[in-house]
């Protein structure tokens, strides 16, 4: 199908060009309105019920609106996009409700709405409109409610074509207003400059010049066509590399094992990212079935559609693991999600390889079906029929009152910050309970996430379950007191390492007495990233608390480090009086620089005269 076809007549296309270019300054004009009573804090800015929608509305509708111009019938483009319009309004208004009562940061202007759709809500929401308008496009232009696998192919890459050129174009746009904003700065003239800072200007520009950019490239055919075929034979020639990689690293898995694997942490994530390149470049390769495709090209698609089914397999065997050991969370159920349409892709692809008679040709049946399995699943779970943060927190809740999970491993700021309404609910029902010998913390732990504010504020106790697993001693022999090791350091401030919290972080810990009194001090080397080795004592309650920090980077002198490690340093007093200001005592850094690090002996000298050089006072035994 040549994608002419796809062209508007001539007749009407000056007339669908105007309305087109209405519709970008309406658009423009309506998210400036959204924005400034944010901004101002009215009704709308007060009623995140009305703003999400507006806001999701504002920002997807009018795309789908100038695409279909020209190809739809007025009464049909209508009706489409008021069922278009009805389903972004029970996104956005579920999402609102997802929200409700929650005592969080809203994002810029203060308003909740911005929080509402800064997650997946609008990218998701994104992904199945435009789906839905490439299948219900394509059946209006072929007549008929499924249209030729042609239709689809010409359309949907079109459509990626002409949005990913008319981004391009804003930005070249912006570009050239920011070199006259320049030009004219220099004579003195700053009118351009700050026109270019606000919203009433730059907002409708933007989409104003996006509606431009969607018509020109519509009209243009031959433009998308050339693209796009250039594109699609690029990505054709990387579906070689591709399958030949991907052969490698399933070909090594039964020599190495999984267990490389599942230590990422992130396997799921990567297998799906590897079946979604494979299916890219198989269609790139496929196209719409028509096209002679070199041999090479062809014999790699074949057995990269053949490479989806075990890549999905362990993919959901990964998934399996972790929610065996640890239970749902918003991200496992989205790749759970994200599974199904991997499966659908993966037995589809499959049996389409099997058929050497063709040249892959049953993928279109499969591309259409899975398709439609994408949108009910993007609904599902863009609505409460299977919202991620509800079916997370009742099974974590679940795991809870079963035991499945240990009250000092239960994550409270999982629930805050990543539960919604339902994580908030969670809370407040933990921190009424009253039953079992964990009660009492329970209470106190779900007390302290409900007023937390902050997401960045508190450690995250991941799936840490000993503090000794993450711990490296020094010196040699040292012994981590039993108390440090057993307390419960989730929930605690933010300044406390990762390797206290979660599962695979490490550090060196020094066991020492820095005060004399007769008991250990730990003294943690968390990272050049940190402000410094962290020196943790036991307080009169019995809690470890950070007690200071000892002016040292270990990335600006290793050698000073090794020389802790191996216990060659001696506790004297400072050189220089320190101050007492109102109860606290403020000590003055060395003023230690690296020409005084080249001078030490190197780490390997210093490990040899180890034996010969005083030791640190060891530790005392754990209370």
């Amino acid at each position: 199908m040549e994608q002419d076809e796809l062209l508007p007549s001539a007749q009407v296309s000056d007339r669908v060009m105007g309305l087109r270019l209405l519709t970008g300054l309406v658009q423009g004009a309506l998210l400036y309105w959204i924005y400034r009573s944010a901004q101002q804090g009215g009704w709308l800015a007060s009623t995140p019920a009305v703003m999400a929608p507006l806001l999701m509305a504002g920002l997807l509708l009018p795309a789908m609106l100038i695409s279909a111009m020209g190809y739809m019938a007025p009464k049909k483009l209508a009706l489409w996009m008021l069922l278009a319009a009805g389903a972004v309004l029970a996104i956005a208004l579920h999402a609102v409700q997802r929200d409700a009562g929650l005592q969080l940061p809203s994002g810029p202007g203060g308003n909740p709405a911005w929080r509402v759709l800064a997650g997946p809500v609008l990218p998701c929401g994104a992904v199945l409109l435009f789906i839905a308008h490439t299948l219900v496009l394509a059946g209006a232009l072929d007549q008929r409610r499924i249209a030729s696998y042609d239709r689809y192919f010409d359309l949907s890459w079109k459509l990626v074509v002409q949005l990913l050129f008319s981004a391009v174009f804003v930005g070249a746009l912006w570009l050239v207003l920011l070199m006259g904003s320049g030009l004219f700065a220099m004579v003195k003239l700053d009118f351009f400059k700050k026109m270019l800072t606000e919203a009433w200007f730059n907002v409708p520009v933007i989409c104003f010049a996006w509606s431009c950019a969607m018509h020109i490239t519509d009209v243009r055919p031959a433009i998308v066509r050339g693209i796009r075929s250039l594109l699609l034979v690029l990505l054709s020639w990387l579906l070689l590399v591709a399958a030949v990689i991907i052969t490698g690293f399933l070909c090594t898995l039964p020599f190495t094992g999984l267990d490389a694997l599942w230590s990422t942490g992130h396997a799921t994530a990567l297998l799906l990212a590897a079946d979604a390149v494979l299916i890219v470049l198989i269609n790139a390769a496929f196209q719409n079935g028509h096209v002679k495709a070199a041999l090479a090209v062809r014999v790699s698609a074949r057995v990269a559609a053949l490479l989806i089914l075990p890549l999905t397999a362990i993919a959901v065997y990964a998934l399996g693991l972790r929610v065996h050991d640890y239970g749902w969370t918003s991200d496992r159920v989205i790749a759970a999600a994200a599974l199904v349409v991997a499966s659908c892709y993966a037995f589809g692809y499959a049996w389409a390889a099997q058929r050497y008679e063709t040249w892959l040709v049953p993928i279109a049946i499969v591309n259409v079906v899975t398709s439609m399995v994408v949108l009910a699943v993007l609904m599902a779970l863009l609505t409460p029929i299977a919202d991620p943060a509800r079916l997370s927190v009742n099974n974590q809740m679940a795991r809870l009152a079963k035991g499945k999970t240990k009250p000092a491993l239960f994550d409270f700021h999982y629930l805050r910050f990543e539960g919604q309404r339902y994580g908030q609910q969670a809370l407040e029902q933990l921190a009424q309970q009253s039953s079992g010998p964990e009660a009492p913390w329970i209470r106190e732990q779900a007390s302290k996430a409900l007023k937390e504010v902050q997401p960045w504020t508190t450690a995250r106790p991941g799936t840490l379950v000993s503090v000794r697993d993450n711990l490296t001693l020094w010196p040699q022999g040292a012994r981590l007191p039993d108390s440090f090791a057993a307390q419960r350091w989730q929930g605690r401030d933010g300044s406390v390492p990762g390797c206290l919290t979660m599962a695979g972080m490490k550090c060196d810990a020094l066991i020492l007495d820095m005060d004399g009194d007769g008991q250990p001090e730990v003294l943690l080397f968390s990272g050049a990233g940190y402000p410094g080795p962290a020196l943790y004592r036991r307080d009169s309650d019995g809690e470890w608390s950070l007690h200071g920090r000892l002016a040292l980077q270990g990335s600006a002198c290793p050698a000073l480090v090794e020389r802790l490690k191996l216990g060659q340093f001696q506790l004297v007093a400072p050189p220089i009086r320190a101050l007492q200001l109102g109860g606290q005592v403020l000590q003055f850094q060395s003023a230690f620089d690296q020409d005084d690090c080249r001078t030490l002996t190197p780490a390997s000298a210093a490990a040899q005269a180890s034996a010969s050089a005083p030791a640190a006072a060891p530790a005392a035994p754990s209370p």
